[in-house]
């Protein structure tokens, strides 16, 4: 891939949960700005796949398990020698609200939302503090609002924030940015899944049930991986050298939207 920018020429970037979605699109855009890219994921084909795009290093491993994570990071060390940045991306599960929730779905949940992201930044924060790196947590618009029905999920990326916040605190003093992207919807495979009780519902195509989703989103629209990439670099890079503990939404405005006044709105448009 041609390296236009440069931005991270010379830099190793760490990406978890690459193998699709916003991951894939971080560990393509890094690699294409000059990253040495290593992509770690659960599913070894997809990992490996999009390493062979990126001219990278694929992991297969879970990121919330300690042990797989420290001999990844060894690996990563061994092979370049040092560690710029992690993209914390993993994530995932989290659906019913709390009375429904079984205490397995709120281990997984947990897993897979919190403690990926606190297990790859322990391990990663040696090497980071010897590069004076920088580690970019992506979260979710549920890190700021409840929506109906994912307990487990708005409750662990609400825990991102402090967990972002906290290693932004006690690792700044040795150089360690740390920051959180908060995506609204993205077109994600994870996120087409999503839409279909709606398609269901209203007899309705994806592309409909998005618009549906994003009616009252100020932009009207849903991200691509490749835009939310975009904020995960700029986050990365040194363009965002001044930049530490800050939670940026990446959301079209949902977040901005007054909901008790949409009905006003709806007036205008009716």
């Amino acid at each position: 891939m041609a390296n236009l920018q440069g931005r991270f020429a010379g830099k190793v970037a760490l990406v978890t949960g690459g193998g699709t979605g916003i991951g894939e699109a971080c560990a393509r855009l890094l690699a294409h700005e000059g990253a040495h890219v290593v992509m770690l994921g659960r599913r070894r084909e997809r990992v490996e796949e999009v390493a062979r795009a990126c001219g990278g290093m694929a992991l297969a491993c879970d990121a919330s398990d300690a042990a797989a994570m420290r001999d990844a990071v060894a690996a990563v060390l061994a092979r370049h020698g040092r560690l710029d940045v992690l993209v914390a991306n993993a994530g995932g599960f989290g659906q019913g609200a709390c009375a429904d929730t079984p205490d397995a779905d709120w281990r997984q949940a947990f897993d897979a939302n919190l403690n990926t992201a606190f297990v790859s930044a322990r391990a990663c924060l040696p090497a980071l503090k010897e590069s004076r790196g920088n580690i970019v947590f992506v979260a979710s618009i549920a890190a700021l609002a409840a929506g109906p029905d994912v307990c487990g999920y708005t409750t662990f990326k609400h825990a991102l924030i402090g967990l972002a916040r906290s290693v932004a605190r006690d690792y700044g003093p040795a150089g360690v940015r740390a920051n959180v992207v908060c995506p609204g919807w993205v077109r994600t495979p994870m996120a087409d899944a999503e839409m279909a009780p709606l398609m269901a519902a209203h007899g309705i195509g994806r592309d409909a049930a998005y618009d549906l989703v994003c009616a009252d989103v100020p932009l009207r629209r849903p991200a691509s991986p490749a835009e939310i990439a975009g904020v995960c670099a700029f986050l990365a890079s040194p363009d965002a050298a001044i930049v530490t503990g800050a939670v940026l939404a990446a959301d079209g405005g949902s977040t901005i939207v007054d909901v008790p006044t949409l009905a006003f709105s709806r007036l205008e448009t009716a």
